[in-house]
This record gives structure tokens, sequence and C-alpha cells, in this order.
């Protein structure tokens, strides 16, 4: 049965990502970039099933129709937006239009179309699990041990970050190098699932004292506050970016998933009945999606009430805002209200869909 406090850890991991967009941390001593893909990661490893081992082919299927379905839908939304705001701006945001770009360029960065690419992750994560379930084949073939399994994914994981320094960063690559980084959290997911969650209560302020002072020495490594010196905790995952860190971009992401299963089981009384906080957590393939969207619309709005020609919005790169001190809290929240509500409203309308033209099929 599906944990509902699933529905809100997913919840909070949307608003991390949107906040980072924005630029600030919803967890204080946690900067924005340096755990939240890890923890989507992880929650999906929690909610992957172990029939899936000897199902490959349902596996790959259901995975193509949740994940990638839609993903060419969007793009193709993408590109009709795309072209009606060069037209007003005269300015294209994105690669430039090719059958390369619109079908291949999704599984090498995603950053074919600038407003639509917080969905390279859900071609990565495509990427992701189709792996793991084949990795995962193998090692139970190889040896039936959890702690085997563990220690495989852990070296892949870990080692994904010196790759990334010795080798050139060809597209694919970039490929390999993220989903060696990314398997080794989905498999942290699968493992937390089965083997501590229940047996071994890992959420007590014992942990959490110990976390803060963890994440208190890393934050000596943090540069975030001066760019000129690097990423520190931060890390750039969709184009391998590690700066010249090697082992902390791997321990800031496990606390930081663990601060979120933390933050969860305070709050999860209070929002576990909430409807917005369940649509926020169900809908987050569509705020994902149309996020950076709306906060173009918003800004648009902010350029014509203050008599500034849209043509200035063109002058700055995709995740700019009209004047952030003062109003950064408000696309925030304006962004997710927004995002949530029309995100409910397509799988309403998705739903509807299915019924009338797949009614035996379970996409």
């Amino acid at each position: 049965m599906f944990d509902n406090k699933v529905n809100v850890l997913k919840a909070l991991a949307i608003l991390l990502v949107v906040s980072g967009h924005l630029e600030f941390s919803l967890l204080g001593m946690f900067t924005p970039y340096s755990f939240q893909l890890a923890l989507f990661f992880f929650i999906s490893g929690y909610l992957f099933k172990e029939k899936y081992l000897d199902d490959v082919v349902n596996f790959i299927e259901k995975r193509i129709k949740s994940l990638l379905l839609p993903y060419f839908l969007y793009s193709t939304f993408y590109l009709g937006v795309t072209a009606l705001i060069a037209k007003l701006t005269g300015k294209w945001w994105g690669m430039p239009l090719s059958l390369k770009n619109f079908f291949v360029t999704p599984f090498l960065n995603g950053h074919q179309f600038d407003l639509s690419c917080p969905l390279w992750f859900v071609t990565q994560l495509f990427i992701t699990m189709i792996t793991f379930l084949f990795m995962f084949r193998i090692l139970r073939g190889i040896k039936d041990n959890k702690f085997f399994h563990l220690a495989v994914f852990t070296i892949l994981g870990i080692s994904a970050i010196p790759l990334s320094k010795i080798i050139a960063v060809t597209p694919v690559a970039l490929i390999i190098i993220r989903t060696m980084f990314s398997m080794f959290f989905v498999y942290l997911g699968y493992f937390y699932k089965q083997f501590i969650e229940e047996k071994y209560d890992i959420l007590t302020l014992k942990w959490f004292g110990v976390i803060v002072v963890l994440q208190s020495i890393l934050w000596m490594f943090n540069r975030d506050y001066d760019p000129e010196h690097g990423i520190g905790l931060s890390y750039v995952l969709v184009w391998a970016r590690f700066d010249d860190q090697l082992i902390v971009p791997i321990i800031t992401a496990l606390t930081g998933i663990w601060a979120s299963l933390f933050t969860v089981k305070i709050i999860y009384p209070y929002v576990k009945d909430n409807k917005f906080v369940n649509y926020m957590g169900k809908t987050t393939y569509h705020i994902m999606a149309n996020h950076l969207l709306v906060m173009y619309i918003i800004t648009a709005i902010f350029l014509k009430i203050n008599g500034i020609p849209i043509e200035e919005r063109a002058n700055h790169d995709i995740y700019w805002i009209y004047n952030p001190i003062q109003t950064t809290y408000l696309y925030f929240v304006l962004t997710m209200v927004i995002t949530t509500y029309a995100g409910a409203l397509q799988q309403a309308i998705w739903k509807k869909f299915k019924n009338l033209f797949f009614p035996k099929n379970n996409i």
C-alpha cells in the first residue's frame, strides 16, 4: 500500500527544487542543489518493487508510460511556447530546433528548451531506473546478499565523482557519470525501505545531533556564498560538475536526505490530511515541468507593471526574476500554488483521457 508519508516527502522534495531555483534553501544548513535530486532518486528506490526484478518487460513498459510519454508531450507543448515567446521577444529560449535536439538531446542533457530544462531529471531517472534494474539482477545472480549489493552501488556512486575529473565529460560520459552517482541513492532508498525503516529508528534526536554536527563540519567546505571560489556543498549533477570535491557531495546528499526524512516525521501529523500538500506530492512531475514557465510569466507581469519593455527579459538567463530581494518569496508562493493546482487539473484531464482511450491499460 502506498504510504502517504512518501507523498509528503515528495512534496518536500519539489519544494526544495523550486526554492533552489530561486536561490534560497528551506533547510538552512543544507544549501540549494546539495541533495534535492539525490532525494528524488532515494524516493524512487524506496518505491521500487522487488517483483520487477523478474518482470523486466512490465517494468520498462511502465517507466516508458509514466516518464517518457508525458515527457515528450511536454516537449511538444514547450516547442510551441518557445516559438510564441520568440515571436514576442525576439529570443529563442533553447537549442536550435532539429530532430536530434527534440528526440536525442533529452537523453543527453535535457536542455533543448530552457523553460522545460528541469525535466532533464525525468529522462535521467528513466535511464537510471532501467540500468539499476539490470544491475540489480546481475548482482543478485552473482550473490544474493544485501550488503554485497550495497557495497557495489556505494562504490559506483563514490567513483562517479573522481571519474568526472579524469575523463573528458562527453555527452555519453555524462550519462555514465550521472547514472553511477544516482543508482547509489536509488539502492539506498530501496535498502532503507527493506532493511532499516521498520527495524531501526534512525530518525531520533540523538541522530539529529549527529547530523547537525556533521553538517556544521561540512559547512567549512561550503563556498556558495562566494561563487568565485566554486560551488562547495552544492553540485550540478546535470553537467557532472563537482568542482574540486571528492566525497563531500555524497555526504551532504546523505545528510540532506536524513534531514528530509526527519522533517517529514515531525510535520506529518499536521499535514497528512492537507489537500494542498497531498496535491503537491502527487503532481511533482507537473510542478517540475511548469515552474519556470510560471516564473517567466510572473516576471513579465512585473515588467509590465513597472513599464519595462518585455525585451528586457531576453537579456537574462532563464532563472532571472525581477527584483529578487523583495519578490523571491512571492515568486515561490505563487509558483507553488499555481503549478500544484494546474498539475492536479492536468492529472484529472489525463485520467479521463486514459479511461476514454485506454480503458484496459494502466498508464
